[in-house]
């Protein structure tokens, strides 16, 4: 089957080919966009099994996808049944999940903490010799940088150099360092058949786990932007990390995401330390 038109992206022009021929795939309809760096259609192998395929950009914060989730081996992750590496770009051939609802289109926040919390709990995994993964601390330099070079205006400039000083050496590497997963949110978390919820799009760092547990929070808008406070209280206990930790970390991330969502400022004095 050719290629369709709806991958929003540069890809090399023969990958789709390339993996529908190596893994003997028949491409179903409709492909969706899997943001603005990925393409997943569903399709069936040569046994008429029902897969999920990905095409994605090399993007450096998802450089491990595929390793992590050899790693987890489907233990509250999707299942790899496949990788394949082109100019720039990669394959995924996944475990489709059915129905696939993401557990933020169907189940209200405070439930999604409990599903969230426990999934980060069960994913933390002690790094192990010879893998890829990368230190946390890297990305976080990096996210810095990239913060300096485009700074937020509306912040005042005493938070601002306080939350850049945490966001690096908060990621300083430890001994209770774990394999985190640094995307988990509801929309990462789809219903399936094999467990009820599913992990998907993992990108797997070596570093603090306080950290892991930032993302979720910064999806919870309303009651980040309403009491920040007892958010921070609520996902530190179901989580297990401690409390005053995750707010420095949530301080300090909130001062690097105010480059491109300026209205956190208005949030990063609720958390700043005390």
């Amino acid at each position: 089957m050719g290629r369709p038109d709806v991958i929003p992206f540069p890809l090399p022009e023969t990958l789709l080919a390339d993996v529908l021929d190596r893994w003997a795939l028949t491409l179903d309809e409709p492909a969706r966009p899997g943001g603005t760096s990925s393409w997943v259609a569903p399709v069936h192998d040569a046994a008429g099994e029902a897969r999920f395929l990905k095409l994605a950009r090399h993007h450096a914060d998802a450089a491990h996808e595929a390793e992590g989730l050899a790693m987890w081996n489907g233990d509250g992750t999707v299942l790899l049944h496949g990788h394949h590496r082109a100019d720039g770009a990669y394959a995924l051939l996944l475990e489709r999940c059915e129905p696939g609802t993401e557990l933020g289109e169907v189940v209200a926040e405070p439930e999604q903490d409990v599903v969230v919390a426990g999934f980060l709990r069960r994913l933390w995994r002690e790094p192990e010799p010879g893998q890829p993964f990368r230190r946390l601390t890297e990305m976080c330099e990096q996210w810095a940088e990239e913060y300096e070079e485009e700074p937020c205006e509306d912040l005042d400039p005493g938070h601002e150099r306080l939350g850049l000083e945490l966001y690096r050496s908060l990621a300083a590497p430890a001994a209770d360092d774990r394999v985190l997963l640094t995307d988990l949110h509801a929309g990462n978390i789809l219903a399936a058949e094999r467990e009820p919820w599913l992990v998907i799009d993992p990108k797997p760092f070596v570093g603090d786990r306080t950290y892991d547990v930032t993302n979720h929070l910064l999806n919870c808008r309303d009651r980040l932007f309403g009491d920040p406070g007892a958010l921070v209280e609520r996902m530190a206990g179901l989580c297990g990390v401690d409390t005053e930790r995750l707010r420095l970390w949530t301080f300090g991330r909130l001062v690097v995401e105010t480059s491109w969502w300026p209205e956190l400022a208005e949030v990063v004095p609720r958390l700043a330390p005390r």
